[in-house]
């Protein structure tokens, strides 16, 4: 039931539009406040969808409440009443956006009309909501996969993360969990308890893996949430089962731009799953190896694994010789270095399979008893894995691209994930998006939202279609948001533009 609230400071005023709008639109749950400050106070109990606000009113006036009350609850909508028609308040109000206004005295075809017009509006906005969240799980599982192996574009990002149910904060950290074989079932079930702990957001399951980005709740310190939720986690696990499962914590970062780096860390602390705790922090994984300086060791750590996404196996060589090298020119202790570089190739081939690159777990055969032992060993797991890579590139299909391209031209108007759109060619998520940034130039959402807006500039040019219509045609559940993309990718609102082009063609 939609909810209206009548601020006026005459009581007359209010009773006889409760009466006329009560017998217009029965359904609708009327209430009334008698000044701004109780306006504000019953805005913040009631949540009103929509509110009728007097403007002339003694101690607190319209436009003051109406900025207050938007500032806790953007989404009411609000008509303005007054016995002036002044152009100042207008023009206020419009910065407020209110949706109509009403002179006094009105007539009540008048207020039946723009009443019931703003009411139409809330209406066809929660089908909207509705829709959206059906498609909630598919953006949720995009923005994860984005955010960790790709970019979101900016408008993009924003608009995504306020559809999200879990609020974000500028405190992100990735958890990675690992599931043993035959235990992936479990993965809607791990979903829906993340979902519960309102923590974070859950993504794609790839292999055995599936990352979480999670953030800090406030008054809550990092590791007692992050140990919490991992606990709740692995209590779904079947205990006769156990070998296998655990998660790997990133430490917090600065904001979403830098959680790469923690889905990164969270991957190394997964790298010994012997351990009697089946999760653990990297913060507490021990430092091995070299001794130079964490940030530059760390920045190194993310230029390995972004050359191995990109198959820069030339320079992933020349990396992993310069550690070992490093190593021996420091002085560091042999078996040390040969665990460091064994973690490395570990997680190598976890960023692999991210891409759906099957490779086999990288082992030594045997302690290496110099230096030069080691580098033509390492030499030869780092062939076994070049080998692997190269072979699954060559399995592809030539048009494997062009497919996915077809498919979401086709498909635009619809809800495509990346999931999706790895079950129609048989790929994974992430190995799509990044065959999209080597092929296109672009992310995959970007390529999507290019044929969306090119289909609704076609569907402008026809005079006979209203913009909420092509909102809806080309794929989007909001008109806000698509007035948005919109602009921001031709450089002009949907109306300017449709004005530019029925212009042209008179």
């Amino acid at each position: 039931m939609l909810k209206l609230l009548i601020v006026d400071d005459e009581q007359i005023e209010r009773e006889g539009l409760q009466v006329i709008l009560q017998k217009a639109f029965p359904d609708i749950q009327i209430h009334q406040a008698k000044n701004g400050k109780i306006a504000v106070q019953t805005a913040a109990e009631l949540k009103p969808d929509l509110v009728m606000m007097d403007i002339q009113m003694p101690g607190m006036n319209g436009l003051e409440a109406i900025q207050q009350i938007k500032s806790t609850n953007p989404f009411i909508k609000f008509v303005m009443i007054t016995a002036f028609d002044m152009f100042d308040y207008a023009r206020q109000a419009i910065k407020l956006g209110v949706k109509d206004y009403l002179l006094k005295p009105s007539r009540v075809s008048e207020i039946e009309e723009t009443v019931g017009k703003v009411l139409k509006e809330i209406t066809e906005e929660r089908r909207s909501l509705e829709v959206l969240e059906k498609t909630l799980p598919l953006v949720e599982t995009d923005v994860v996969t984005q955010l960790l192996f790709d970019h979101v574009h900016e408008v993009h990002l924003d608009m995504l993360v306020n559809m999200l149910d879990i609020s974000s904060t500028d405190e992100p950290f990735v958890m990675s969990i690992l599931f043993p074989k035959g235990e992936e079932n479990l993965y809607s079930l791990v979903k829906e308890k993340v979902r519960k702990s309102a923590s974070g957001w859950v993504g794609a399951l790839y292999g055995q893996q599936l990352p979480i980005i999670a953030f800090q709740k406030p008054g809550c310190s990092f590791r007692s949430q992050a140990a919490s939720l991992a606990k709740d986690i692995l209590s779904l696990k079947n205990v006769s089962s156990s070998d296998g499962w655990f998660i790997g914590i990133g430490n917090v970062c600065q904001s979403l731009n830098h959680v790469r780096q923690s889905y990164q860390e969270s991957l190394i602390a997964t790298m010994d799953t012997s351990l009697p705790v089946k999760y653990r922090f990297y913060s507490d994984v021990p430092l091995l190896g070299s001794t130079e300086d964490k940030p530059r060791s760390k920045q190194r750590e993310k230029q390995f694994f972004d050359e191995i996404r990109l198959g820069k196996w030339d320079e992933v060589h020349k990396n992993v010789i310069e550690m070992i090298q490093r190593c021996a020119n420091e002085g560091a202790d042999l078996l040390q270095t040969q665990q460091r570089v064994l973690e490395l190739l570990w997680v190598a081939t976890r960023v692999m399979n991210e891409m759906g690159v099957e490779t086999e777990t990288p082992l030594f055969s045997y302690q290496s008893q110099d230096y030069r032992q080691l580098r033509s060993e390492s030499e030869h797991l780092l062939k076994q894995m070049r080998t692997s890579y190269e072979a699954h590139y060559e399995q592809l299909e030539a048009d494997t691209i062009h497919q996915i391209k077809q498919y979401i031209v086709k498909h635009s108007h619809e809800d495509i994930s990346l999931e999706a759109l790895g079950r129609k060619v048989g790929l994974s998520p992430i190995y799509i998006s990044k065959m999209f940034k080597e092929k296109l130039g672009v992310n995959y959402i970007d390529f999507l939202t290019e044929c969306r807006i090119e289909k609704a500039k076609k569907l402008m040019a026809d005079p006979e279609k209203s913009l909420k219509e092509i909102t809806f045609e080309v794929g989007y559940h909001e008109p806000n948001y698509f007035s948005k993309v919109f602009k921001k990718m031709v450089a002009l609102s949907p109306t300017e533009y449709r004005k530019a082009v029925l212009g042209r063609k008179g």
